[in-house]
């Protein structure tokens, strides 16, 4: 995606999600931005750039979508013209692999996110996601959870939920990573939606193939069989929507 510099603000004064910037900021803005044209059906940005770079669409239509447990690319937002929302991070355990795609032909500028924020807020970005990070807390990964275990059996409910824990309470240990939280069974139960004993059963199940450890009262997640379980369970089901693939 080429594009060149242009100076103004006429491109971006109407941007509703923009209208808040005062005009000396808008006009920084534009004298920052590149600005380039997507073709129809063009990937404006993936995961892989989008997390060092702001993006608005300055005309068009674009969408978002990601990769489903089927392997399915999905649409997930429409976008109007404006400020394109960033990609959520990374939840464990998941690959959404997020893209914008141009539904129409598009306009699009482009800037470091270093540059919007320190024009936006006046601070370094680093500074900025932290406290983001702090503010918003683990929500993102929730509604992630969420949104990804309506396609999900219980046992990959358990396992999302156990990678989640270790992540937070974690840390590393020879066997695996080590929870330093009591994993109740009822707490388990509340979070992937079932019942204590059907929890108290998957998990024996999950010990039985070395998925967990149990050490006295706390639990050891060998997070690399886990992920690989879950990468066999979302391969098993894509092959059995579509049938094995002919050679």
């Amino acid at each position: 995606m080429g594009g060149v510099r242009v100076s103004g603000i006429g491109r971006l004064r109407g941007l509703q999600n923009l209208s808040w910037l005062a005009p000396r900021q808008l006009k920084r803005l534009a004298d920052a931005m590149i600005i380039s044209r997507v073709a129809k059906h063009g990937t404006i940005f993936d995961k892989q750039r989008s997390p060092e770079y702001a993006y608005v669409l300055l005309s068009g239509v674009a969408r978002i979508t990601c990769r489903n447990r089927k392997g399915d690319r999905t649409l997930v937002m429409m976008v109007a013209p404006g400020m394109i929302p960033g990609v959520p991070l990374a939840a464990v355990g998941i690959r959404y692999n997020f893209r914008c795609e141009a539904i129409t032909d598009c306009q699009i500028g482009t800037v470091t996110l270093a540059t919007l924020i320190e024009i936006a807020l006046g601070i370094a970005s680093v500074n900025f996601k932290h406290m983001a990070a702090s503010y918003s807390g683990r929500w993102d990964l929730v509604r992630l959870r969420c949104s990804n275990f309506m396609g999900c059996t219980l046992e990959e409910r358990i396992a999302l939920v156990l990678l989640e824990l270790g992540e937070t309470f974690g840390i590393r240990d020879r066997r695996g990573v080590r929870l330093m939280v009591l994993t109740r069974h009822q707490d388990v139960a509340e979070l992937v939606g079932a019942s204590r004993s059907r929890i108290t059963e998957s998990l024996i199940g999950f010990e039985r193939k070395q998925l967990i450890v149990r050490d006295g009262r706390q639990l050891i997640v060998r997070r690399d069989l886990l992920e690989s379980y879950l990468e066999q369970r979302h391969s098993s089901a894509h092959r059995r929507e579509f049938g094995a693939p002919r050679t």
